[in-house]
């Protein structure tokens, strides 16, 4: 098997456990935010076919992206403030390279038992942070 046959089987399991990962969350009632709004971010989403029966809404820093929606998937994007308002169960980090950085800005979200959702390399929940 080729090089790139092989990459693309590796993206495509990938895909399907980051699926099963939101699809038990939402099947037990969970509420899934995103948090960010990058480029490789709306790629993720638009390969995977995330959209608002997945993610609730996202949120991103950038005051210029509130009000509007992930291109693709249309996701309504927010302010961050908006997590302490909704307290949702996951936030699902777009921008998973600032994964550290994000946990540690977020880490309040523990307050009611909030977690996090990396979807890349390997879709993983972080709870201890």
């Amino acid at each position: 098997m080729g090089i790139y046959s092989s990459f693309g089987n590796k993206v495509a399991a990938t895909k399907r456990r980051l699926l099963q990962l939101l699809i038990d969350a939402k099947g037990k009632g969970k509420r899934i935010v995103g948090y960010g709004a990058p480029g490789k971010g709306n790629t993720l989403l638009n390969y995977c076919g995330i959209r608002s029966d997945f993610l609730d809404y996202t949120v991103d820093r950038n005051p210029y992206k509130h009000g509007r929606f992930t291109p693709g998937t249309h996701i309504e994007i927010f302010s961050p403030e908006r997590i302490s308002h909704d307290r949702p169960d996951y936030l699902f980090i777009l921008p998973w390279n600032l994964k550290d950085e994000i946990i540690r800005q977020m880490s309040f979200i523990s307050e009611w038992g909030g977690k996090f959702i990396v979807p890349i390399p390997e879709a993983e929940i972080i709870s201890d942070f």
